[in-house]
């Protein structure tokens, strides 16, 4: 009895998927460790300052004005990214800081603020004097577009 070539190539294509399901299940779980006790430490490690937010913005790295011991650690295809970073007036002195990504739209600029910080990491930042206002992003060019035609047409934004 000889199997079709196809049959061979479907039965060999069908076991390397499954083993690079495998592989990738398993390489994610070790990743989701990993993760969770890097953020047990961060949370160990913060302690909360109050700070007046000068400015905010995404920048690469190497521009945001971060310690040279920071720039070293870093991986290399991590230093060419885009990060969160604000920068802000603790006490007499003015630092840089990277920002959470979930916690950096509600980060006020030119207000103080309590802020969790675990190193150089902002974590979590609450009002000092009253509610943070987030504030709206403005829409581009086509989601404008689009959002105005649907109010004319009386059907619901998307």
């Amino acid at each position: 009895m000889t199997l079709n070539p196809l049959t061979i190539f479907l039965i060999v294509i069908s076991v390397l998927l499954i083993a690079a399901i495998i592989v990738v299940t398993i390489l994610g779980k070790k990743t989701q460790k990993k993760q969770e006790e890097q953020q047990a430490q961060i949370e160990a490690a913060k302690q909360y300052y109050s700070m007046l937010i000068i400015d905010k913005k995404r920048m690469k790295l190497k521009d945001a004005g971060l310690p040279q011991a920071v720039l070293e650690k870093t991986p290399r295809l991590l230093r060419g990214s885009k990060l969160p970073i604000v920068k802000a007036k603790v006490g007499p002195q003015i630092m840089s800081f990277i920002c959470d990504e979930k916690i950096f739209d509600r980060v006020p600029v030119k207000k103080e603020v309590k802020a969790g910080v675990s190193g150089i990491y902002i974590t979590e930042v609450k009002g000092l004097h009253g509610k943070i206002q987030v504030e709206e992003k403005k829409k581009g060019f086509w989601k404008e577009f689009i959002s105005k035609v649907q109010e004319k047409a009386g059907a619901k934004p998307v």
